[in-house]
């Protein structure tokens, strides 16, 4: 029960929900327990009227027993009318309230995942995430609803049926009890292994679900490779690991019902032979024997349910422990200056980062100074640090080592909203939404959105050429991530989107590399007209796009090795001279 104490806060929350639900609890079980009274009153009227018929066969007699057996049915329907009310608007307030709770737990979950950084998104697939934010919440919101609900309800049934019984004849209910204590060690030895089953069961469902997104996102490539089969045959072997942790608990399961069964019957057994006895010794009624045999039954559903309850008890817990796992992990910050005024430079000190999986830096002692409104390239090898840089300058990734300054204040101090707001970042890895281009490129745009804006950047993201290939123009329907858009249009997409946003910086990487160098040098020129006084960084492994910068930042392994103009560092850098001389050869 540790993992679902994070629960606490919604039971609070629809606290009166839930104490209306209890009192329609109550309130059933009172009506219940009239049941087996007006039964035992009526047979034991019934039958004290029928001994006197042998001597008498007086109408008069008839009349009464017909009367007796009238208003004890009368009274035995309107105890139940009143029992199935009241178990209705239970099930309506605390039903209700763990749907109410599901939809409070998604979408907090939901904020959560927002909230998380880059780093986070690395380490996990998408797949277990979708897992938890519906498998994982469903199990919780079962014992929120019906396993809470149960609970109750064999509480309090358990509390008046037995103090009802005790009323009647103490020593025969003690015999009815003997079983529960062995009912109550197998529901405990058994529940453990529950608990392991389903927890084993939801980590292997997340591994399907994550292979099933990863099959169907990445469709065209296996179809192009005709790796269907491999990817059938792998899917089809992690579903029959699945198929066998569910057998397995199956089996427990299996066991564990027909046991609790055979220990109630035991219980019925034994009202009808030692009530018998007592029915024979004058010290019960044949009324006591039908009361106490339908009070059994009142007890067997909730005994034989408390193991259906605990098995949800127990896979909640399994699926609260895995949603913690990700809400205790740590956010991004979203504290701090809402105020951010780009007057000077942007300084980086010594920087140093390491990602979690590797043993060597992405970055090692980067140094360097950007200055508002300068063009500024980023260029090197694949692999040698321009991303992580620039996911470093947008806050995708914290620094870990080093000096952040925006005009000497760090960039810590500035809350991550208002930063980001002040910055335009094109990501490397292309995403677009299923929606229509138009929609695609007003994406984050905060100002007023306008046809003459838009017309603007898609001319200066070099679409315009484009737009004519579209059907239906801007409002022409992309596909899920873009699938109807070549490379290229990804990328002018996502150029488009980004000089929508009124920002100060814009971290462009290497946001070029599927487009042709005329449309290139097309694209570059534009954005030069559009974001004059603008502050640009943009990394590239190609130099043709950054020639023109006012300023080329050479990074190799990690390290910024030369610092300056085009022409500049022609003359004096070997490696820079080596990248470009390897380039022209190839173009």
């Amino acid at each position: 029960m540790g993992q679902l104490a994070s629960l606490n806060k919604y039971l609070l929350r629809y606290k009166w929900l839930i104490l209306g639900g209890i009192v329609c609890v109550i309130t059933s079980n009172l009506f219940a327990i009239y049941v087996p009274v007006f039964v035992r009153l009526g047979i034991d009227n019934a039958m004290a009227i029928s001994m006197l018929l042998p001597v008498s066969s007086s109408t008069v007699l008839y009349g009464m027993f017909w009367k007796q057996v009238l208003w004890f049915g009368v009274a035995i329907l309107i105890a139940s009318v009143i029992k199935g009310v009241f178990m209705f608007l239970m099930r309506q307030l605390l039903i209700v309230t763990s749907r109410n709770i599901e939809f409070d737990q998604k979408n907090e979950i939901f904020r959560k995942y927002e909230r998380l950084g880059e780093s986070f998104y690395r380490e996990h697939y998408t797949g277990d995430l979708m897992s938890r934010i519906t498998e994982d919440v469903s199990n919780v919101r079962m014992y929120i609803g019906p396993s809470i609900m149960y609970f109750v309800n064999i509480l309090f049934s358990f509390i008046m049926v037995i103090a009802q019984m005790l009323s009647i004849n103490s020593w025969l209910t003690l015999w009815v009890l003997i079983p529960l204590p062995f009912l109550s060690y197998s529901i405990y030895v058994v529940s453990k292994k529950i608990n392991r089953g389903n927890k084993r069961i939801q980590e292997q469902l997340s591994v399907i679900t994550t292979k099933a997104q990863e099959t169907f996102a990445g469709i065209r490539i296996i179809k192009s490779f005709g790796a269907e089969e491999n990817f059938s045959r792998d899917f089809r072997e992690s579903g029959l690991d699945f198929q066998k942790k569910n057998l397995d608990l199956a089996k427990i399961n299996a066991i564990f019902f027909p046991l609790m069964t055979l220990l109630m019957g035991l219980s019925t057994i034994i009202v009808l032979y030692v009530g018998g006895w007592e029915v024979q010794a004058g010290r019960f009624t044949p009324g006591n024997v039908a009361e106490f045999i339908i009070y059994l039954n009142m007890l067997i559903w909730p005994v034989a349910s408390l193991g259906w309850t605990t098995a949800l008890v127990q896979k909640a817990s399994a699926s609260q422990g895995r949603i913690n796992e990700f809400l205790n992990q740590k956010e991004e910050s979203q504290t701090g200056l809402d105020d951010i005024k780009w007057e000077q430079k942007i300084s980086l000190k010594n920087i140093n980062y390491r990602y979690a999986d590797k043993d060597v830096d992405a970055l090692s002692g980067v140094d360097c100074e950007i200055n508002k409104g300068e063009f500024v390239g980023i260029v090197g090898k694949t692999g040698s640090g321009k991303t992580t840089l620039i996911q470093l300058l947008s806050r995708q990734l914290d620094i870990q080592q080093g000096q952040y300054l925006i005009d000497d204040v760090e960039v810590q101090d500035f809350s991550l909203k208002a930063f980001r707001s002040s910055l335009a970042y094109v990501q490397q890895d292309v995403f677009l939404f299923s929606d229509t281009l138009r929609e695609n490129i007003a994406f984050g745009s905060e100002s007023q959105v306008n046809e003459e804006k838009i017309q603007e950047v898609v001319r200066y993201s070099g679409l315009g050429k484009d737009m004519k290939l579209f059907p239906d123009g801007l409002e022409t329907i992309v596909g899920e991530r873009g699938v109807s858009l070549s490379g290229g249009q990804k990328q002018r997409m996502s150029l488009a989107r980004a000089l929508m946003r009124d920002a100060e910086i814009y971290l462009l990487d290497d946001c070029l590399s599927a487009v042709d160098a005329e449309t290139e040098s097309t694209i570059i020129e534009g954005l030069k007209k559009a974001l004059y006084g603008k502050t640009i960084l943009m990394s590239s492994h190609r130099i043709a796009p950054i020639m023109r910068a006012d300023k080329i930042m050479v990074i190799e392994d990690g390290k910024i090795m030369a610092v300056g103009k085009h022409e500049e560092l022609l003359e004096r850098n070997e490696y820079y001279r080596w990248l470009f001389e390897n380039q022209s050869v190839e173009s």
